[in-house]
Order: C-alpha cells, then sequence, then structure tokens
C-alpha cells in the first residue's frame, strides 16, 4: 500500500481539504487498499483543532465525504511511512525539508510539482476564498491519483 501525506501550515485548510478530496477520489476509483492518504501541518498553531469552519462548508457545497479530523503535525514517523508527502506551498516545501530526516527529503513535493508548474496551493486562511482552494486541488489531485496508480 502506497501511502500520501498532504501538508500544509495548520492542518485546518488545505491539508484536510486535500486528505478527504483525495480520499474520495481513491474511493469512487476503488482503490482505497492500494492508497492511503492523511494530512499534517508543518507547524504547532492548530493542534487538535478541527477543520476551518469554510474548508468544511467548501467540502460540503462540492459533496465530497467529510473524514473525522484534528489537526496534528507531522513527525519523524510520518516521513519514514510515507511514500509522498505533498506540500501546498513553498515555505511547507522549506519546513518540510528541514524537518525531514536526510533520506526522506525526496518524497517531498509541491502540489503543482505533478504538472511542472511552479504554482502554490493559495492558503484560504487569509482571505477565507475556500473555492479556490477546491479548484485548485482539483487541478492536481487527479493528476497526483494517476501517477500513483500508475
Amino acid at each position: 500500500m502506497k501511502k500520501v501525506i498532504f501538508v500544509c501550515l495548520g492542518n485546518i485548510c488545505r491539508s484536510p481539504m486535500a486528505e478527504m478530496i483525495m480520499h474520495d477520489l481513491i474511493e469512487k476509483k476503488g482503490i482505497s487498499q492500494q492508497i492511503q492518504v492523511d494530512s499534517r501541518a508543518t507547524s504547532n498553531y492548530e493542534i487538535d483543532n478541527p477543520p476551518h469552519v469554510g474548508a468544511i462548508a467548501e467540502l460540503k457545497k462540492q459533496h465530497v465525504p467529510l473524514l473525522k479530523h484534528r489537526a496534528r503535525r507531522i513527525t519523524a514517523t510520518d516521513f519514514q511511512e510515507a511514500d509522498l508527502i505533498i506540500g501546498m506551498d513553498h515555505q511547507n516545501i522549506i519546513d518540510l525539508r528541514k524537518m525531514a530526516p536526510r533520506l526522506d527529503v525526496e518524497k517531498i513535493h509541491l502540489a503543482y510539482d505533478v504538472l511542472g508548474k511552479n504554482k502554490e496551493i493559495v492558503d484560504p486562511w487569509y482571505d477565507h476564498n475556500f473555492e479556490r482552494t477546491y479548484h485548485q486541488l482539483m487541478e492536481v489531485l487527479p493528476v497526483w491519483l494517476e501517477s500513483l496508480s500508475e
């Protein structure tokens, strides 16, 4: 089984949205025995908090099934167990590379790397544009899923 961890700053907006959307895509494709998804934070700011109400509202609006979630920070064990660690923005990637054991650095990728773009999933915490976040994630997640399914 392949394990993917989505990461953002607080693990209450982008990364849990990515986790829930990807989980839904995996379920619809019927490959939940092949790919496991999770999400984490690079910071301690929101530890044990539920997803942002805006993230939940957007997922409901888009008919994405909600998963039970509490914000957690990425650990050494997560780096070890993951096959792929996907950060949402450049600062996430910088932080992840600093935190990662040397052998696990190659697992870290920016979300838009899969499309060959140096672009970020914009943090909706600041402007509450969760619809943009959803659409950005839907631009990259199906492509990541295809690459993981090969």
